[in-house]
Order: C-alpha cells, then structure tokens, then sequence
C-alpha cells in the first residue's frame, strides 16, 4: 500500500508544473500579454454563446472561461492551449440539463474532473492517438451541424421548445417563427454571422467577432428594439465557491454521463493540443499533464457554476496566430474575462441573444473544414463510410454513441482490411530441386502451405476452408515463419484443421513457428498435438525430412531415393520455416 501511495505521489509530482513553465513566461511576456488580450476579445462572445446555448446561462459560460481557463493554463501540459466552455460539450450538456437540471450539469463536470485526473495518473494519454481521423472529421462535422441547429430559436427570436432532440426543437422552432416571425432577430443573428465570415477571410487578425457584437448592441439600445431580446441581467462577480448542487443519491445515475464529458474532454482537449504543436516548431504537449490540467479545471469550475470545460481549438488557434509563446497568454485571457465579469456586467447584459446566436451560427460553419472533409472522402470507401456515419451519428443520436459508432464501424473495417492482407499460399515444388521421379512423387504425395499475415480469429475460419479443401495428398507442410501474430481463434482453428486432416489421413507437419506464438499454441493443445506426432520443426528442410521418413515408412516412397535438398522454391526462407 505504502508503494501505491509512493508511485501516487511521484506521479502527482511529475504532473505538476515545473521551472521550465517558469521561465518560458518570463521569456517575452509582452508578446504573450498581447496575445491574451486577443484571445480574451475573442473568447467573450463565445463563453457567453455558449454558456446560454448548454442551458446554464450566460453567467455560466463566463464562469466556466475564467475559472476552468486559468487552472488548464497553470497545470495543462500545452504552453500554448486556451480553455473554456465550447461548443461540443454544450451538445452534450443539453440531455444532462432536460434530465437531471443544472445541479446534475454541475455534478457530471465535477465527476468528469475526477475522472480526467485519474486517467493522467494512469498515463492514459497516449491511448488519444489511436482515434481514427475519420472518426474526428465525422464528430467535427456533426458537431458543427448540431451547433448550428441549436443556435435557429434565439436566431428567429422565439422562445426555445421543449426537447431533447436538436432536429425537434429546431422543426419547432421553425413552426413558431411561421406564426409570429420576428425579422429583427433574424437580421442581427445573419449580420453578424455575415461579418465574421467575410471578415475572417479579409483581415483574418480582426477580431470581428466582438467589433459585429458591440455594434449589434448599440443598435438595439440606441434604437430601443424590443424585439432584440437581451442576455438578461448577469451577476457582478463569480459566486463564493459550493458543492450545495452536489447530490450524493445521485451519483450513480450519472456515472455514464459524467465518463461521456470526461471523455469528450480528453478528445477535444488533446486534438487541441495537437493542433496548436502542428501551428508551431518546436512545440510538444504532454498529454498526460493536458488531462490532469483539464481535470483540475473540471473540478473547479462547477464549485463556481461553470459548465465542464475542455481546451477550445478555435481559441487555440488565435492565441498561437497572435505570437503566444507561454501560458502567460492563457492566464491573461481568463484574467481579462474575470474583469469583465466584476466590471463590465450591466454592459454585456444587453448584448441581444440573436447576436450570439449569429456569432455561433459562423462559429459552426468556420468548424466544419471543406479540404479535409473532401480528402477524407476521396481517400478510401471505408473512410468516406465511417466519416458519414459518424457524422449522422452525432446530428441523429449522441456524442458518445456516435464515437462509439464510428469507432465499431473503424474496428470493423480495419480488421476487415488486415484479414485480407493474410494469405495461405501454396508453395510449389521446385522441378530443378529433384530428378524428374522423386519430383513426381513428391507432387503427387506432398503439399506445402506458407501463412503470411496474421492469423487471427477475421481470417482464421477462411483458412480452415481453404485447408479443408486439401485432397488426394498424404503430407501438408504448413510454413509458419511469415506468420505475424497467433490469437486463441487462430489457434484453435489451426489445431481443428490439423486434427480434421489427421482423420482424413493425412498427416501435417509445421515449420518455422515463432517463440513469441508458442505460448497461445500451447494453451488450446496445438502444440501438444504436434508433438505427440513428431510433427513440429523448427524449420522447412527438416520438416522435409520428417516428410519424407513419413512417406517411406507408411510405403508411399521408396527408400532408395536420393535425398531431397531445396524441396520448396524460396531463396530466403529454406532455413528458417
């Protein structure tokens, strides 16, 4: 136990900030100070956004962007990530919210923090690599569809409808409109989507996305539009810490929830990450510290009523174009969003929610990346397969079904792919090798098989067709050194074939078996079963010797031929199986 605690301990050590952090902020904080002010400019109109759109309100998101995005800046494992409330997870929020209320949000991200934390202890980072870019481009565009869908009622100026389901609330709020439309609403939301959009692509360092927000504010005040509704009245401050939400009883029915943000957060946080090292030169994050950061981050932010938190690409993006170069640029962007808060509350409370809703209409289209999804698509049939679906996934039914789904079909495919790479060829005689008598009895009595590739349960049951289609032989050689890996499947049918052609009488001889598949062999009696027969080598030209004595004894061959040399056409393989 004392060593448990001990590798606990160095490991919690190892994850926490270092010297090196240190000096990389003193290195040129200017840049870096410049740089969060940017992000900050950018960052405001997106936490608001989205703290309204995960049902928690607007006081959440900021919350979330202040407290999440300074502690993922101070214990994250990337100089360059920014972290906040985003889009994603506001998608799986919403469920969370319609089932459970605002004290079951705040008590998932709590449970994801914790959860995020041990997956950091347990070097789980590393395992994020293995999600199929496919899958990602799928989620990603899935994503950017349900973001959009969920931005319609604020963007209509309706009231949002009730429902779990975006494609329903949407259809609902689409019917509202037709019966008391409100063109106001609509004329802010699609101006200000209008200028992001041209504007990132004329001056893609302005920050239009605030500049479109302000103006559509001053619109509305100065023109007196009711019909522009407004964020509503937002705290002046982030509210003494908590755990009042915290509901013990009901801890376990939102296990599952909490392991989907959890994950979600992982996913988004590290693809950020990667994104930011791929923006610069030199630049690595350490995935297990990113998730331990984002675990803290989660932890903490609900006890101040933030929604759970992941790292922002978007943000990330800015904060790396800007010239950041530490963590210092982070920490002023959730430093800056704090003063807001404190000081300019009664401003951005008239913000219209129409002008938000506009700000993530483009945020959603800017998401979905067209060259990517293009290449995706042109790539293979399997990929264009798993991205659509994946992507249908997430607009149909979940996040987490739909990653669940898209890493099943993935699975499956790429086993698929891997089963036909494994061969069972047969190997012929070579007629130069011998006399023109042994080499027709030889043909007549033996045949040789070589695996190549795995042999695994996808391609097992193919191989034990095709070796259950040998006749009229008396000896198969199965050559076995080009065999990749062995699973129990694999195993097992190797040993049903051996013993299905024993009681046909024919006798199989292996060669060239590797120390590292012994083991799975030995544990479904493959082995033993050779062995009792004499009939495992450990390479071909004694296999052919064991042939051969077999042949004589059972009165198929004469024993007055010459001794066969090089019986099998393969210059690299005759010694090793």
């Amino acid at each position: 136990m004392r060593l448990s605690f001990g590798r606990i301990g160095a490991r919690l050590t190892a994850l926490l900030p270092g010297r090196t952090d240190l000096a990389e902020i003193r290195r040129d904080p200017r840049r870096d100070l410049l740089a969060g002010l940017t992000v900050a400019i950018v960052a405001l109109p997106l936490a608001l956004g989205f703290g309204v759109s995960s049902g928690l309100g607007a006081e959440a998101g900021l919350a979330t962007a202040v407290i999440a995005g300074a502690l993922a800046a101070v214990f994250g494992g990337s100089n360059l990530q920014v972290s906040g409330p985003t889009g994603a997870m506001t998608v799986v929020l919403l469920p969370i919210v319609a089932e459970h209320g605002p004290s079951g949000v705040l008590t998932v991200g709590l449970m994801a923090g914790v959860m995020l934390v041990a997956l950091a202890l347990l070097r789980a980072g590393k395992y994020m690599q293995y999600m199929p870019a496919p899958v990602v481009e799928g989620f990603t565009l899935g994503i950017a569809c349900v973001i959009g869908l969920q931005q319609i009622p604020n963007a209509l100026g309706v009231p949002k409808p009730e429902g779990d389901r975006v494609l329903v609330v949407t259809w609902r709020a689409l019917e509202a409109f037709t019966k008391n439309p409100n063109w106001t609403a609509v004329a802010f939301a699609v101006a200000v989507a209008a200028v992001m959009l041209v504007g990132a692509r004329w001056r893609p360092m302005v920050p239009f996305s605030i500049l479109a927000v302000i103006a559509a504010t001053v619109i509305a005040q100065v023109a007196g539009l009711d019909a522009a509704k407004p964020i509503g009245a937002l705290p002046s401050g982030l509210p003494a810490p908590s755990l009042a939400f915290l509901d013990v009883g009901a801890l376990g029915s939102l296990l599952a929830p909490a392991g989907a943000v959890a994950a979600l957060a992982a996913l988004e946080s590290l693809l950020s990450a990667s994104v930011a090292d791929g923006m610069t030169v030199g630049h690595k994050h350490d995935a297990d510290r990113e998730l331990f950061g984002q675990g803290l981050a989660n932890i903490a932010a609900p006890l101040f009523g933030g929604v759970p938190a992941t790292g922002a690409i978007a943000r990330t993006a800015v904060n790396v174009r800007t010239g950041a170069g530490s963590r210092l640029a982070a920490l002023t962007h959730a430093a800056i969003l704090a003063v807001i808060v404190f000081a300019a509350a009664p401003l951005v409370s008239r913000i219209p929610l129409a002008a938000l809703a506009g700000v993530l209409l483009a945020t959603a289209v800017r998401m979905v990346e067209v060259g990517s999804l293009k290449a995706m698509a042109k790539a293979t049939r399997s990929d264009a397969l798993i991205l659509v679906l994946t992507a249908l996934a997430t607009l149909a039914l979940d996040l987490v079904y739909a990653v669940i789904l898209g890493l099943m079909v993935a699975g499956t495919l790429a086993l698929r792919a891997v089963a036909k790479q494994a061969r069972l060829d047969q190997v012929p005689l070579d007629q130069g090798d011998h006399s023109a008598e042994e080499h027709a009895l030889l043909a007549e009595h033996i045949v040789a098989y070589r695996i190549d590739g795995p042999l695994f349960f996808a391609a097992a049951h193919r191989f034990l067709l095709e070796l259950a289609e040998v006749a009229d032989v008396r000896v198969v050689i199965l050559r076995m050194s080009r065999v990749t890996t062995i699973d129990a499947t694999g195993a097992l049918v190797l040993k049903d074939a051996v013993e299905k052609l024993n009681r046909r009488g024919i006798a199989v001889l292996t060669s060239g078996i590797r120390p590292s598949q012994r083991q799975v062999l030995d544990s479904v009696g493959a082995l033993e079963l050779l062995r009792l027969e004499g009939r495992e080598y450990a390479t071909t030209p004694e296999a052919i010797q064991g042939a051969r004595s077999y042949l004589e004894c059972a009165g198929f061959m004469p024993p007055h031929l010459a001794q066969m040399s090089r019986p099998i056409s393969e210059e690299t393989e005759e010694t090793v199986g």
